[in-house]
């Protein structure tokens, strides 16, 4: 498959009144045509730096970027042209007009020919599944709702990636799970997907490759599956324990990222990490802690493996 991303040494340096502040340090990587490509860390760790610099709205200090084969500085008006994006929430509609309205707006913009808007609305309309809605106006549209528009409008000059900042941020199960599908949909269709999102459950389901960025650095990039079995040699248990020194555990340093669920009664769900590999050496451990009905270990999860190779990020 050929790459439509390539990134060599990417470096930016913002210059403040306070001193440089380094966001991007080398970075490297590249997408291919038709990937759902995951930029994953946390805020502040290089991922909107390098979203802007590969949708052409800010210039690197240092390093190559090309954009389906555009450099991002000398041939950005070649590169915007077949590129589009949508943040997250509910920014950037025009609650009075219809659904249908606000991409005839855009259709317009986009300088599409008026004989022509007509099926393309119709066409991108039911592929958000917003066909039956077309006439509503947008104010009473759900947050889902308005994500699908958004993606519709940024679908009209048919772009060869499209770069989704958070886009299932502040939606219900359901509109979330539509959103997912769509994206998957657009991507069958050869369309490149670069994806930013904290959810990581949606990262792992969605994406083909993810980078894990952190101080302005890639840590690790890879399949979902790859990344998690890189971290194999984490010993991560569940159980179920009595509860009278719970405080106790969660104060010892043998256990690590404890995440808790009090159950009915005087039990509780634990997941945790322990330097531990034997489940019954964990087990007899764990017992001086309170009575232990259930312990057994879990598979590794993305968000697992995110915890562990961003752990030392604030």
């Amino acid at each position: 498959m050929e790459n439509v991303i390539e990134v060599k040494d990417l470096t930016r340096v913002y210059k403040l009144k306070e001193g440089n502040k380094l966001a991007l340090d080398h970075i490297s990587f590249d997408v291919k045509r038709g990937e759902v490509f995951g930029l994953l860390g946390p805020n502040g760790a290089g991922k909107t730096t390098t979203i802007k610099i590969l949708t052409t709205l800010l210039l690197p200090t240092e390093g190559d970027v090309k954009v389906l084969g555009y450099d991002v500085v000398s041939e950005s008006q070649k590169i915007r042209n077949q590129i589009n994006f949508v943040y997250g929430g509910e920014r950037g509609v025009y609650g009075r007009l219809t659904g249908k309205e606000y991409l005839y707006y855009f259709c317009t913009l986009y300088k599409v020919k008026r004989k022509e808007q007509p099926a393309l609305i119709d066409k991108l309309l039911d592929l958000v599944s917003l066909k039956e809605a077309e006439n509503q106006k947008i104010h009473t549209f759900s947050k889902g709702m308005i994500q699908r528009l958004h993606i519709a409008r940024c679908l009209i000059n048919e772009p060869k990636i499209l770069f989704l900042d958070e886009p299932t941020i502040g939606l219900d199960p359901v509109g979330a799970r539509l959103l997912r599908d769509l994206v998957r949909e657009l991507s069958e269709q050869g369309i490149t997907v670069i994806l930013t999102t904290h959810y990581m459950q949606e990262a792992d389901d969605l994406c083909d490759r993810i980078a894990f960025i952190r101080d302005g650095k890639i840590s690790i990039i890879g399949e979902p599956s790859h990344i998690k079995e890189s971290c194999n040699h984490l010993n991560l248990y569940e159980a179920i324990l009595s509860t009278e020194h719970l405080e106790k555990l969660k104060a010892d340093q043998t256990f690590k990222n404890v995440e808790e669920e009090v159950l009915k009664g005087s039990f509780v769900h634990i997941k945790f990490e322990m330097k531990i590999s034997s489940e019954d050496e964990a087990t007899s451990y764990l017992e001086q802690f309170g009575q232990v009905l259930k312990l057994s270990k879990r598979e590794i999860s993305l968000e697992d493996a995110y915890i562990y190779l961003m752990e030392d990020v604030g």
